[in-house]
C-alpha cells in the first residue's frame, strides 16, 4: 500500500501549514509508516492511505515520488 504523509521537519517546532511537507511511503499499515519514519524525528501530522482513483490522481502529479530511504 502507498501512504501520503503530511509532516513538519522539526519535531520541536509548532506546526505551521506553510511549512508542511509531503512524503509518499510504501508500507503495510499506518503503524508501519510511523515506524519507518521514526528515525527521522519528523512531526507527523497526518497519514493517508492512497488507493484507486485517488492514487492514480496523485501519481500524475510531478511531485509524486516514493521515499526510498525509509
Amino acid at each position: 500500500m502507498i501512504f501520503k504523509v503530511f509532516y513538519q521537519e522539526k519535531l520541536t517546532e509548532v506546526p505551521v501549514r506553510e511549512k508542511t511537507q509531503v512524503l509518499y511511503v510504501e508500507a503495510d499499515s499506518q503503524r508501519d509508516v510511523r515506524k519507518k519514519l521514526a528515525p527521522f524525528h519528523y512531526n507527523i501530522e497526518f497519514v493517508q492511505q492512497l488507493a484507486g482513483a485517488h492514487l492514480a490522481y496523485e501519481q500524475q502529479s510531478e511531485n509524486f515520488k516514493l521515499a526510498e530511504n525509509v
